[in-house]
C-alpha cells in the first residue's frame, strides 16, 4: 500500500483556495501511484479557524466544497479535516473518501481547551472511533487529541484491531515541540501496537506556525520516518505486511534533527513570509535603529520575503551614537535593503516648542524619551499608510514581558516577528544568521556594543532590566511557567529585590501587550492566546 502524506499550508476561510490546493495534491497522489492521501486536520478551513466557525453559513460552505471534491476522487483514497454539523452540533471532523463516494465521516472525540486552542468553545465531542476496511486492511482514523489523552481512552480503538491508525492533527509549533509530539505518538503506538501515521498541518496563521515535520511510528515505537518539518509537499511511503509484520520505506531523504536555533529561526521565516503573502502584503518596513533587535527583524525580512520587498528606516536623533547610526547603514548594505534616513530632531523640537511652556518646571524624563518613539512610531505608521507596506516591530519578549518599550512607539506596527523570542535568544539567531551567510551580514558592532535604546545620554538597557542573561530566566520561570516568588527566590538567591522588581514590571504591562501586534509563537507560552491575565489586577505573588 503506498500512502501520501499531504503537509497542506491552507488559509483560513480561503475556502475554494484550499481546495484547489488540495487537489493539486489529490492529482499529484494519483501520478505518484498512491493508494490513499491523508491531508491534515481542518485541512479545508484552515486552522484554527476561530469564530468563522460560528457561523453557520461557513459550515456550509465548506460542506459544499467537500462535496465538489468527491467526484474528483476515485482510485486514490483520500481522507480530508473538515468541519461538520448536524443537528445543532459542531464538530471537527474527517471524510473517508473513496471511488467518487463519502465512505464515512469521523469526529474528534477529545476537544483541546488549554494554550492556543479553545475548541470546545467551538465543537461538539465525537463519540466513536472510526476503523476503516481498506484494502484488506483495517485504517483507524483519529483526529489530534484523541492520541493525546491517557492511554486508557484509546481502548475504544484498540479492541477493533485496526492494521494501522491514521492521525490527523494541526499541532502549533514552540521549540522543541516535535519531541513532544513523538513521544505521544510513539506512546500511543505501542499501546495499541500497530504502526501510527502522523500528519501535520504546516505554514503559518496569524500568530501561529505549524511545523509540518509528519512521521511514522512503528508498534514498538520507533519512528520509522520523519518527513521535513516547515515545508508543505506531498510524501510518500510504502506500507506492507510481511508475515503479519508492518514493514514502512520511503524514497523521501530523511532530515537530521534540528537545533533549537534552527528550529526558531525557520518558524521565524515561515510565520512572517505567510502573515505577508495571506494579508496581501507586497513590501515590509523596519526601524533600523542600529541595535541588534531590528537588525534581526531586518535579517529575517530579508531572507523570508527578499530585499526588493524590504525597506529599512533609519531615524537618528541626537541621542544617537556615530557608530550605531554607521552600524544601520552597514546593515542595509549588507542585505542590500533600500534604507531611508529621516532625522528626527526638527519634529522632536518642533513637539518640545509646543509642550514646553506645559512641561515647564518638570525635569525631563520618560515623557521627553518616550516622545522619540512615538515620532518614530508616527513616521513608520505614515509610509506604510502611503505605500502600503506592513510595519514589522522589533520588540523581543524580555523587553514585551516587562514592559520596556513605548506604547505607541516601538510597538506601533502591523506584526511583531519576534515578540515571542527572548534577547539571548535574539541574539542566538544573529549569530545563527552570519555563519550561515559565511559573513557578517549583522555588523559586530551590533553584536557586541552594550543593547540601548539611546533615548537620552549614556542609556543602557541593564541600567533599568539587569543584565539580560540575568533576566530572561526569571521571565521563563515567571510568564511561562508560572513560577512563584517564593519558587524564585529560592532558585535566584540573595535577588529577592531584583525579583520584586522584575514581577512588578511584567505584572504592570498587561496594558501594554494588549494593544501590542500579533506576533509568532515560539514558546510553550506566548503572550496572547497562551497568556491571558487581567490589565485590572491587584494581585502581587507572595
Amino acid at each position: 500500500m503506498k500512502i501520501g502524506i499531504a503537509q497542506m499550508n491552507p488559509t483560513v476561510g480561503d475556502l475554494s483556495g484550499n481546495r484547489d490546493i488540495l487537489l493539486t495534491y489529490l492529482r499529484d497522489a494519483e501520478r505518484a501511484g498512491c493508494d490513499l492521501v491523508v491531508f491534515p486536520e481542518m485541512a479545508l478551513t484552515g486552522y484554527p479557524t476561530e469564530d468563522l466557525l460560528l457561523k453557520p453559513a461557513f459550515i456550509d460552505d465548506n460542506i459544499k466544497i467537500l462535496k465538489s471534491l468527491v467526484p474528483l476522487i476515485d482510485k486514490t483514497a483520500a481522507l480530508i479535516g473538515f468541519a461538520d454539523h448536524s443537528k445543532g452540533k459542531r464538530y471537527n471532523a474527517a471524510a473517508w473518501i473513496q471511488g467518487r463516494k463519502i465512505k464515512a465521516i469521523t469526529h474528534k472525540q477529545f476537544l483541546p481547551n488549554y494554550g492556543v486552542f479553545d475548541e470546545e468553545r467551538y465543537f461538539d465531542p465525537g463519540r466513536h472511533f472510526l476503523v476503516v476496511p481498506f484494502q484488506n486492511r483495517r485504517v483507524g482514523i483519529t483526529i489530534c487529541e484523541d492520541i493525546w489523552k491517557e492511554k486508557r481512552f484509546l481502548v475504544p480503538l484498540k479492541k477493533r484491531k485496526p492494521d494501522f491508525v491514521v492521525n490527523i492533527s494541526a499541532s502549533p509549533f514552540h521549540a522543541g515541540k516535535l519531541h513532544v509530539r513523538e513521544k505521544i505518538v510513539k506512546e500511543a503506538a505501542r499501546f495499541l501496537h500497530t504502526p501510527l501515521v502522523y500528519v501535520n498541518l504546516v505554514g503559518g496563521q496569524d500568530e501561529l506556525v505549524f511545523d509540518g515535520g509528519s512521521f511514522v511510528a512503528l508498534p514498538n515505537g520507533q519512528i520509522k520516518i520523519r518527513f521535513p518539518q516547515f515545508k508543505s509537499g506531498l510524501f510518500c511511503f510504502d506500507l506492507t505486511f510481511q508475515k503479519g509484520r508492518p514493514v514502512v520505506s520511503t524514497q523521501t531523504k530523511q532530515e537530521p534533527p534540528r537545533t533549537l536555533t534552527k528550529e526558531i529561526h525557520e518558524a521565524l521565516l515561515s510565520g512572517l513570509r505567510d502573515y505577508v503573502s495571506k494579508n496581501g502584503f507586497q513590501k515590509v518596513a523596519v526601524a533600523v535603529s542600529g541595535g541588534i533587535d531590528s537588525a534581526l527583524v531586518a535579517a529575517l525580512a530579508q531572507e523570508a520575503l527578499g530585499a526588493d520587498c524590504v525597506v529599512g528606516i533609519t531615524m537618528p536623533s541626537p541621542y544617537n551614537l556615530p557608530e550605531t547610526r554607521g552600524d544601520a547603514r552597514q546593515l542595509a548594505k549588507n542585505l542590500n535593503v533600500r534604507l531611508i534616513d529621516i532625522p528626527i530632531k526638527p519634529i522632536l523640537d518642533s513637539f518640545m516648542s509646543a509642550l514646553n511652556p506645559h512641561f515647564e518646571g518638570t525635569a525631563a524624563g520618560i515623557a521627553e524619551e518616550n516622545l522619540q518613539a512615538r515620532i518614530r512610531g508616527t513616521l513608520m505608521m505614515a509610509l506604510s499608510n502611503k505605500f502600503g507596506w506592513l510595519v514589522l516591530t522589533t520588540g523581543n519578549k524580555s523587553e514585551t514581558s516587562t514592559g520596556y518599550c513605548t506604547l505607541y512607539g516601538d510597538t506601533a506596527g502591523g506584526f511583531a516577528v519576534i515578540k515571542d523570542v527572548l534577547k539571548t535568544t535574539v541574539y542566538d539567531l544573529a549569530r545563527a544568521i552570519n555563519k550561515k551567510a559565511g559573513r557578517d551580514l549583522i555588523p559586530q558592532g551590533i553584536l557586541t556594543r552594550p543593547p540601548t535604546a539611546e533615548l537620552k545620554e549614556d542609556q543602557r538597557d541593564e541600567d533599568t532590566l539587569g543584565p539580560y542573561a540575568q533576566l530572561d530566566p526569571v521571565v521563563v520561570r515567571y510568564v511561562e511557567e508560572n513560577a512563584s516568588l517564593q519558587e524564585l527566590s529560592k532558585e535566584f538567591p540573595g535577588r529577592a529585590d531584583y525579583l520584586w522588581k522584575i514581577i512588578g514590571l511584567i505584572d504592570k504591562s498587561e496594558y501594554k501587550r494588549r494593544q501590542a501586534p500579533p506576533g509568532i509563537k515560539i514558546t510553550p507560552r506566548s503572550f496572547g492566546r497562551d497568556h491571558r491575565m487581567p490589565i485590572t489586577n491587584r494581585y502581587r505573588p507572595s
